[in-house]
């Protein structure tokens, strides 16, 4: 996949799109420019018009413990493990979702749209003091927590150690579970009515997330650290610098592959490194519409985004219905350029050009819309017989 400019001569356009131009074609492309973050205004206020919710997740992290990452101290956390109940940094987040959704469901404080029954649910769970108390109860003397400043390495190890293995519980004080059945069973029943709400919310509604309108200086170059070995090939994700968020909007589906005699129960699985997520499953249908938005971490090495559609099985594995490969390092390279112009109409940044050589229905066309840097795909599935799927993608700032 190749970025090039919609125009096809080779003489750069001219006005604000060839100021783009340049910034896009420069050899050596500079980042890290001063942030000018504080003079800009986050327009979000029409993002939360239900703000009960919001503006009860705002006051819990105005509580004590909850203006810190739970994890490595870093102020201003603006990332919540829902089933841990606490709040953590960006670059935990990361490790955060390496450890699966059945330890820690994480959510953006900013991003996700948040109902009542996720922040009771938080507010049942007590906060970052509440659950450090727990899951730090037993830590050694001489083992010192993360700081903002530590390798990913470290951090990964003590987030692993602290929640997946529990190292750090005091099992003869608390249960592991216990603060799913605080006040008589009240917290694990809101979790399991909230769950099942948003399984019911999750077959009727699309998943929508709404970003914010520019891009200030987030997308800074990371210098690279010299990681150490790890001990297993699954602990990776925990590892890597991450440089922005990629949301991925699953669109729909046209002519899948039939695998349940007549039909098939299709979702999509997305892969970006060592993360996967995967849409609802929509049931007998061929032509399924998802569009439902799911968020994935952008590693320093940015790999390939890899989209595989399956059939929902119940009693055997699920079917393989066909599988593609999205190159996102043109998208997160357009949004890095645009970061640090000052062009704010809409316009075409690049495009990827259909051809026999790769599995693109029509160009993948990149473009600025209302200072968010999208591009639509329209892929061939491969490895089986038919099917199209149609995605959206949208580079993501850390700072939100």
């Amino acid at each position: 996949m190749s970025t090039q400019h919609g125009n096809s001569d080779t003489k750069p356009p001219s006005g604000s799109g060839s100021r783009l131009y340049d910034l896009l074609c420069a050899e050596q492309p500079y980042w890290n420019r001063p942030s000018d973050a504080d003079s800009t205004p986050w327009n979000f206020r029409e993002l939360w018009k239900s703000s009960g919710a919001k503006e009860r997740l705002e006051k819990l992290l105005k509580e004590s413990g909850n203006g810190v990452c739970a994890d490595c101290g870093t102020p201003d956390p603006k990332w919540v493990s829902l089933t841990l109940g606490v709040f953590i940094c960006i670059k935990c987040s990361g490790v955060h979702r390496s450890l699966g959704v059945h330890i820690s469901k994480v959510l953006s404080v900013k991003l996700d749209e948040w109902t009542d029954e996720q922040v009771d649910v938080l507010v049942n769970l007590g906060g970052n003091n509440v659950a450090n108390n727990k899951y730090e109860a037993l830590i050694p003397e001489n083992l010192k927590k993360p700081t903002p400043d530590s390798s990913n390495e470290e951090r990964a190890d003590f987030i692993r150690r602290k929640y997946e293995i529990m190292q750090f519980f005091d099992g003869n004080k608390h249960d592991p579970h216990s603060h799913q059945r605080t006040s008589s069973s009240s917290s694990q029943g809101s979790l399991s009515n909230l769950f099942s709400q948003d399984k019911r919310q999750y077959e009727k509604q699309p998943t929508r997330h709404r970003i914010g309108q520019k891009f200030r200086n987030s997308w800074g170059r990371r210098d690279s650290d010299n990681h150490k070995s790890v001990r297993k090939s699954n602990s990776l994700a925990g590892m890597v610098e991450f440089i922005g968020m990629i949301k991925v909007n699953v669109v729909k589906g046209t002519n899948l592959a039939v695998r349940d005699m007549v039909t098939s129960d299709p979702y999509v699985m997305l892969t970006l490194g060592q993360q996967s997520v995967k849409t609802r499953v929509i049931k007998n249908n061929l032509n399924p519409v998802w569009n439902e938005s799911l968020m994935l971490s952008i590693p320093d090495s940015i790999p390939p985004l890899k989209v595989i559609v399956y059939d929902k099985d119940t009693f055997s594995h699920d079917d393989f219905m066909g599988e593609a490969e999205i190159d996102i390092q043109p998208l997160v390279a357009a949004a890095k350029a645009h970061e640090r112009s000052e062009i704010q109409e809409s316009m075409q940044l690049g495009k990827w050009v259909a051809s026999k050589d790769n599995t693109l229905e029509k160009d993948g066309i990149i473009t600025v819309t209302d200072g968010k840097v999208k591009q639509d795909i329209s892929l061939r599935l491969q490895k089986v017989e038919r099917g199209v799927l149609e995605i959206e993608l949208e580079c993501v700032p850390l700072t939100q």
